[in-house]
């Protein structure tokens, strides 16, 4: 059975045009006249039997119908670009080195990793951890790094893929031995602190007005460590969302309280200048931000 496809060359020029708003940037751009891309938006539009484009002297803007269509042509053509990268690369592998906050990587990265290899199979992904804020060698060692943000990185590229916010944590057994009803109630429990994050716990507790006096505390160097403290009894952690969605989901620890939720710092990926337009590089920050922006979601559900 035969599909209903347009003409490719009048479907590109559609896309061109509409990513620009312009005939003559489409034009530049697939390296043909204004008027070929003028004439191929017609055809376009006369092959469809519908007006994709108000010409408004000269400039153009998306109908209604061409906004939809758009973006249904966009995520098409997506799928062509990774199908077609395979195909080229099979049985090429390719190495994407990655260094990430530890917590993080545990966390957060290494649970959604399988998705990242289902989509592109032949990257080999070597990936380090670091509490490292970010000396200029780490930077040049690396395709890309992952840190918390913002922050002054020179000479990188960099973007916001995933908001923070903390709330207290423990286990359900720990909960079941002494209630936490109030955030007063934290006065009777050990609190867990990270050196990695010192002023969490005192952000928090200022924020919820607490009144009573936390006088008992663990430390630990690594935040990780703090968190598994948490669900093995020993005390109530800071737990960032959406980091422990797994966590929370499974009933090894529990949020007693609704709030306040503090928002901290968020997570950002870090690439040099010269290898920001990598492809790959550009294919796993894409894949970051379609992770974090699922995250993002979840929070505002939970």
């Amino acid at each position: 059975m035969a599909r209903n496809l347009p003409p490719f060359p009048a479907l590109r020029a559609f896309e061109a045009a509409a990513r620009h708003n312009s005939f003559t940037a489409a034009a530049n751009e697939l390296h043909v006249t204004h008027g070929a891309i003028s004439r191929q938006v017609a055809a376009f539009e006369a092959w469809v039997g519908v007006q994709v484009f108000h010409r408004i002297g000269k400039r153009v803007r998306l109908t209604d119908d061409g906004r939809r269509y758009l973006a249904t042509v966009q995520a098409a053509f997506e799928s062509i670009s990774v199908a077609t990268s395979q195909l080229r690369d099979t049985g090429v592998v390719h190495v994407l080195r990655v260094n990430a906050l530890p917590t993080f990587a545990m966390k957060w990265l290494l649970p959604r990793l399988n998705q990242f290899q289902r989509k592109m199979p032949n990257v080999e992904l070597r990936l380090s951890t670091s509490t490292s804020d970010f000396p200029a060698e780490l930077v040049e060692g690396y395709d890309v790094a992952i840190r918390r943000g913002p922050a002054h990185w020179p000479n990188c590229v960099s973007g916001h893929f995933l908001g923070e916010s903390e709330l207290p944590v423990c286990s359900p057994a720990l909960l079941q031995r002494s209630p936490i009803k109030v955030a007063d109630d934290l006065a009777r429990h050990v609190l867990l602190h990270s050196d990695t994050r010192p002023d969490a716990w005192r952000n928090w507790l200022s924020a919820a007005g607490v009144k009573a006096k936390c006088r008992k505390k663990q430390s630990f160097d690594h935040f990780y460590l703090a968190l598994q403290a948490a669900v093995d009894g020993l005390g109530v952690a800071l737990g960032p969302l959406p980091m422990l969605a797994d966590e929370l989901a499974s009933g090894r620890l529990v949020m007693p309280l609704e709030g306040p939720r503090v928002d901290a710092r968020g997570y950002w990926w870090v690439a040099r200048r010269e290898v920001a337009q990598a492809p790959l590089v550009e294919q796993f920050c894409r894949w970051l931000q379609e992770q974090g922006d699922q995250g993002d979601e979840a929070v505002a559900r939970a």
